[in-house]
This record gives C-alpha cells, structure tokens and sequence, in this order.
C-alpha cells in the first residue's frame, strides 16, 4: 500500500490528503476545481505550519508532507497507479455512486475503493463496481489531523482481506480503527445524530436556549463541544442528509430531521461554512455569538 487518491479536496478530503502524506504515503489529491486544489493546498500547508510553530513537526516534516502531495483534475488519470482510493466527495448518494463507477473503471485491479461517507450504505456503493469484494467504508471524523477513530464500515460483500489491510492501514496513519457492520448511521451517526436532533427539537420547544442546552451537554457530560454549536461545525445541510437517511433506512419517528432544522437549511443557514446557524461566524474571530435568531 503506497499510492493513495483521495477524491475531493473540502474539509473531509484534505484532512485524509495531510494525514496520509505525513505518515509516508504518495497521495494524489483529486477534485473538479483547480480552485478547490489550490484552496486544500493552503489549508494544508496552514495546518503544518501551525504544527510546526507548537514544536510537534520539524520544517523538514512539513516540506516532507507537502512533497507527498500531488493534485489533480482528471480522476482517470488519478487513481491509474492507485493502490487505495479514498472517496470524500459531498455526502450525496447519487454523486458517490457516480464516483465509484467511474474509479471502479479507472483504478487497478488491485485497488481497494473507500468511502468516508458518514451514513450511506456501503453495500449499495459496492453494488454499481466489478469489485464489491474490495470497496469497503473509511468514515475519518473531523478535524482529520486530530481525531483518533476511523469507523471502518464492513459492506454485505467486503472481504476479510480487504477489512484486514485496512485496519492496519488506518493503525499506520496513528488512527484507532473500530468497526461496525453496514446499517443507516453506522455507529457514530446512529447515536449522534439523533442527539442534536433532540439538542434542535429542546431549542424549538422553548426548553432552554442555545448556551444553557449546548453549557448543559458541556458541563454535565463532559462533552467538548455542545451538540448545537457541533450542528453548526458538522452542517445543519450534512445533519439534515444523514437524518433523512436514517429516517428511510430505519422507518422510526424519533429519526426525522425536525421542522426548525428543515427551516433553517431551506433558509441558507447552514452553521460555521455559511457564517450562521445557532452561532454567528465571523472570518478571524473566536468568539462565539447566538445568533439573533435565538438570543
């Protein structure tokens, strides 16, 4: 395992991109936007940068990562040498199916296809290759760089040698691999989204507000992060999709996005990425508002 694609150059994609060209590993990033690439490449070398600055890389660890990194617009020509492709395109079941016919036809016979996708069925994505065998779920969580776990997602057809390779490949890159078989929401989604729905549905009922349900998850759980303000970080548009899957996979109430969800979303507010949800984003600002809609 030594040449890696991974597909999609947003939050998701260069994350997977940095952690793998920094444990060793060729990486082609590839994405249908040079603006895309050029926009990964800087979030990247900003991240080094700033572990350089905290003393846990060297410069030559840096320059070595950025070395490892190649980018492309053609997705033919990217995964050609390929021996792992990680998909991380939107979480769009129509556009990953597309993805995986085309990288199915374009990778070698050799090469294990991966989806970070968060909810949709691995089995499915599976079922449009020549090589259901091989295509299996790498679910990273974000930030990337930081977090630990990879959800390994096992699909009906998935092999054990492939699950196997894969496992050792995220333990390679400082991961903890754990796996979980291909139902909605896999592990981590089943359980966290149902969460921030209920956190959304306290909010629309008057309960309590944003700070109070977000300070009480913090302070009584022990969360890092309130389940509103990490609605805001995930995308209410991404929290909305994989509700919506579970709802249709599981067929069970307590799933379906909620109406103050479902208007925000229709209203383009969509957390961190649009510059409002429950909080107020503002470029280069720390500090953390309500937004006027909740205050």
């Amino acid at each position: 395992m030594k040449n890696i694609t991974v597909i999609g150059a947003g939050t998701m994609g260069n994350g997977i991109a940095h952690v793998f060209a920094q444990h060793g590993y060729q990486v082609t990033l590839c994405d249908i936007s040079e603006t895309a690439l050029e926009k990964a490449m800087a979030t990247i070398q900003k991240n080094l940068d700033r572990l350089v600055k905290k003393e846990k890389i060297s410069e030559k660890d840096k320059q070595s990562c950025l070395d490892h990194i190649s980018t492309s617009t053609t997705l033919a020509k990217a995964c050609s040498q390929a021996d792992l492709i990680v998909e991380a395109a939107t979480e769009n079941e129509s556009i990953k199916l597309k993805i995986f016919q085309e990288i199915d036809e374009a990778a070698p016979e050799h090469c294990i296809l991966a989806s970070n996708t968060s909810s949709i069925s691995i089995t499915k994505i599976a079922a449009v290759t020549a090589r259901p065998d091989k295509v299996i779920g790498m679910h990273f969580m974000n930030p990337v760089p930081i977090m630990k776990l990879v959800e390994i997602i096992k699909g009906y057809s998935t092999s054990e040698s492939t699950t196997a390779t894969i496992i050792e490949v995220s333990k390679s890159l400082n991961k903890v691999p754990l796996s979980a078989n291909d139902y909605p929401g896999f592990v981590a989604n089943r359980i966290l989204l149902p969460m921030i729905n209920e956190a959304i549905i306290s909010l629309q009922e008057g309960v309590a507000g944003v700070e109070e349900i977000d300070g009480i998850m913090k302070l009584g759980m022990a969360h890092p992060m309130g389940p509103l303000q990490l609605a805001d970080f995930i995308g209410l548009d991404v929290c909305k999709s994989i509700l919506e899957v579970l709802y249709e996979g599981l067929g069970k109430d307590k799933y379906a996005p909620c109406p103050l969800l479902n208007n925000m979303v229709m209203a383009g507010k969509l957390g961190r990425k649009s510059g409002e949800g429950f909080y107020l984003y503002t470029p280069g600002s720390k500090d953390l508002k309500v937004s006027s809609q909740f205050a």
